[in-house]
């Protein structure tokens, strides 16, 4: 695995936790909605006939936060060795 593959993974790691967090947010928003089904923000389907809960979401949503700092880090790292390289090969 090269560098540029770590870097890519990494940004679609961050994108999808931002999409687990944009799932979590309507749930919340929709709390109180008659008749709303909950979005698994696992899966961005929705689970018919399931309600949304506070507790749910909110576990949800620090597992989305979790899961884009640790996609953050691997970026981070990833991009410091990109510029370290460069600087041995600019040497």
């Amino acid at each position: 695995m090269n560098i540029s593959s770590i870097l890519n993974t990494a940004s679609s790691g961050m994108r999808a936790q931002t999409n687990r967090f944009a799932a979590v947010a309507n749930n919340v928003a929709n709390l109180s909605t008659p008749g709303y089904s909950r979005v698994d923000p696992s899966t961005l389907t929705t689970d018919e006939g399931q309600p949304a809960d506070l507790a749910t979401e909110m576990t949800d949503m620090m597992q989305a936060a979790q899961g884009y700092k640790a996609n953050a880090v691997v970026f981070e790292t990833g991009a410091d060795l990109w510029q370290w390289l460069a600087t041995i090969k600019r040497d």
